[in-house]
């Protein structure tokens, strides 16, 4: 008999691990993550294939490699962003590998819809504008750039000081991780309550054939939604990607004091 396969709602807080135990514990998880690590790899290399008329994985590959370039580190960063691309590219497609996973068979989990891999890339991203803006300003000039604007009235410095050094030290960061989880958190929270609303109407036997005929509704609104959050996954990856570049190109920025 034909039945929706929707995942158990406690899913969406616990995944019991499949190996190990603990902090090194193995779970679905941790599985999706690894595989689309090795997707991305893999996508990359394949289109390398260095042909004159791209076609195929290399043509979409050059498409991505162009989008990250011209989209991205050029209307952000300029020029000098270009030595990113490599690490701009891998972000971004890691976290859409890993969005895609939430409408996909089999897995219909992303991996973003836990805290822990968002706050991972934010801490990652924060470390690399921070380094690279002490590396072009020096310590001190760098952390004078972000307490003392130049062109500020110095009475304005007791509170513009500490409003910029939490902005650019523990906002930027924390809204990297929460913007990531929070929409891929929340769209999975409502694929799978339309699913299993579906479902439920459609296995129902309280209302005979009515029953199975109100489950039209949310399996159309299932099928809609899905189609939305890869817009989504898209959308995510992007806005995660583009910050990332914004935030570097702003630390590189050495200020103009005169």
């Amino acid at each position: 008999m034909f039945a929706l396969d929707v995942p158990p709602t406690a899913e969406l807080f616990n995944w019991p691990a499949i190996w190990g135990h603990g902090a090194f514990a193995i779970n679905k998880v941790v599985i999706l993550m690894l595989i689309a690590a090795i997707g991305v790899i893999v996508f990359y290399m394949a289109g390398r294939k260095g042909e004159l008329v791209p076609r195929g994985v290399q043509n979409v590959a050059e498409m991505a490699v162009d989008f990250i370039e011209s989209g991205i580190i050029l209307q952000t960063m300029g020029p000098d962003g270009l030595p990113f691309a490599p690490f701009l590219l891998t972000v971004f497609s890691f976290i859409f590998a890993l969005n895609l996973f939430e409408v996909l068979p089999l897995a219909q989990m992303p991996p973003n819809a836990r805290i822990a891999l968002p706050m991972f890339m934010a801490v990652l991203v924060w470390f690399i504008y921070n380094i690279m803006g002490i590396a072009r300003q020096g310590l001190w000039g760098y952390f004078k750039h972000i307490m003392f604007p130049p062109g500020v009235p110095k009475p304005i410095y007791i509170i513009l000081t500490p409003i910029n050094l939490i902005s650019d030290l523990i906002v930027r960061p924390f809204a990297l991780m929460v913007r990531l989880f929070a929409n891929l958190f929340a769209g999975h929270l409502i694929l799978v309550s339309f699913g299993a609303l579906a479902a439920g109407l459609f296995e129902s036997h309280a209302l005979g054939g009515l029953s199975k005929a109100g489950a039209v509704l949310p399996f159309a609104l299932l099928a809609a939604l899905t189609g939305f959050e890869i817009l989504v996954a898209f959308l995510q990856a992007y806005i995660f990607t583009i910050l990332a570049a914004v935030f570097t190109g702003l630390a590189m920025t050495v200020p103009d004091h005169h």
